[in-house]
């Protein structure tokens, strides 16, 4: 029991509703692992230790008098920076809220402690998740557990870094341009960017807002699977929820399915050593006996889609405020030259990508393509600005492999496909049909078992 920060939400939830370990001896381990390894790699940038203690003795208590409250009874998690937290401070990584603590707590922050799960505090994120590097002028930025002179990637950077270290076993995040499959990705570790409305959300301003997802990350697939069932669900105050409900697939492994792989979605640019690793991908899932294809893929319309609706939803998120960043200023500026006219062709051009893909899914059980074109790169460097020679025109381009896969309304997971030469964690893109959120579990469960990539430890 010495190294309980490293056990399995699985597990934990098993050893606390059995009595073999307290949920106060859970919450202590973890809050010792804080200690050691956030100072090195700042993911934690609130913490409330003494919230959490009381809880777990709570949880204790109420586990001796009527049994577990639910499938999490005692199992710390950490909430994103950008999600409300009642009590809590929650800064959005933005100096213009540094000290705001809200009075609610955001719909997914709701379950997980309804389901049982102990919050620990809150992780880092860019300025409102704006990009794929977690740095902001609040808290700084959050390093990269196995190389600490590289970025964790964003924006559930601190997400990611905390989950790696051990100071979690569970954290949630969100992802509009693949701010939960980027940092799994950097960080070795696992995270699902689900169907929309599989998790809702609530929103006063942009409640039909498809592009952006809370979703769950852990260091095993079937921690987030456990995780996503405790959050998904039905809420009539997200317009396109929906109400079936989540249950993971029967059957296991992946024998029979039909994979498509693309090593470069169409065309992009892939850095080397990203692409030597993932290429390993397909071998793993032929050997499990899925039948495996190579495709070109057609994701034209995806880059003109997503950064239209991108911009207009940051000139309605924040085009109000002032002192706002670089990063996000330079996206609420983008939504002011949106016309109607660039709102009809993105709308026709996501539309035409969603009836192709549909067509491409009645071949194919799933994709598996790299998550990010690039592997972890130097802290400091605001983001990346050429991949193989090519220079790229901003700092959004080097996430399309991405954000191209979040305009198809689609379920897809990051799954850890193994490092660099050099030590750094490289992550595979599994992309299913739109709803099938169980079978790209099932597909990520299979790759993870056979790999064991996950299994790799940070050097802290």
């Amino acid at each position: 029991m010495s190294e309980l920060h490293y056990l399995t939400a699985t597990e934990l939830a098993q050893l606390i509703r059995t009595r073999q370990v307290s949920a106060v001896d859970v919450v202590r381990a973890h809050l010792d692992r804080i200690d050691q390894v956030n100072p090195h790699v700042n993911a934690v940038v609130t913490l409330v230790a003494d919230q959490a203690l009381q809880a777990a003795e709570t949880a204790d208590a109420v586990l001796r008098r009527e049994g577990p409250a639910g499938p999490l009874h005692g199992v710390p998690v950490a909430h994103k920076d950008l999600a409300d937290t009642a009590g809590i401070r929650t800064t959005y990584g933005s100096p213009l809220f540094a000290d705001n603590v809200p009075d609610r707590d955001d719909v997914v922050v709701q379950r997980l402690r309804a389901a049982g799960a102990i919050t620990m505090g809150k992780t880092n994120t860019p300025e409102f998740g704006t990009g794929s590097h977690t740095v902001n002028e609040v808290f700084g930025a959050t390093r990269n557990p196995y190389d600490l002179s590289k970025s964790a990637g964003g924006s559930s950077g601190g997400a990611a870094a905390a989950l790696a270290t051990g100071m979690v076993p569970l954290a949630d995040g969100s992802d509009m341009g693949g701010s939960l499959r980027n940092p799994a990705s950097f960080c070795n570790v696992v995270g699902l960017r689900p169907t929309p409305g599989r998790v809702p959300s609530h929103s006063d301003t942009a409640a039909w807002y498809t592009l952006s997802v809370p979703g769950p990350m852990a260091r095993t697939v079937d921690d987030v699977t456990l995780m996503f069932g405790a959050v998904a669900g039905f809420d009539r105050r997200s317009p396109y929820s929906i109400k079936e409900v989540f249950a993971p697939e029967p059957e296991e492994g992946v024998a029979g399915l039909r994979v498509a792989w693309s090593p470069d979605l169409g065309g992009l640019p892939v850095d080397e050593r990203t692409a030597a690793v993932t290429a390993t991908a397909p071998a793993v899932l032929e050997r499990l006996g899925a039948h495996v294809e190579q495709v070109e893929l057609d994701l034209s319309g995806a880059e003109e889609a997503f950064r239209t609706y991108r911009a207009w939803f940051y000139l309605l998120a924040h085009g109000d405020k002032s002192g706002l960043g670089p990063n996000t200023a330079w996206n609420v500026e983008q939504g002011r030259g949106v016309t109607g006219a660039d709102l009809v062709r993105a709308e026709v051009a996501r539309s035409g990508l969603y009836q192709r893909m549909a067509a491409f899914f009645d071949t194919y059980d799933v994709l598996i393509a790299p998550v990010s074109q690039v592997p972890p790169f130097p802290v400091e460097q605001p983001h990346v600005s050429e991949i193989n020679g090519e220079p790229l025109p901003d700092y959004l381009a080097w996430m399309r492999s991405a954000y191209w896969i979040s305009v198809l309304h689609a379920p897809a997971a990051s799954v850890p496909a193994g490092f660099t030469g050099d030590g750094l964690p490289v992550g595979v893109q599994i992309v299913g049909r739109p709803f099938e959120d169980a079978r790209v579990l099932r597909v990520a469960r299979a790759f993870e078992q056979a790999t064991g990539h996950g299994l790799r430890r940070p050097p802290l």
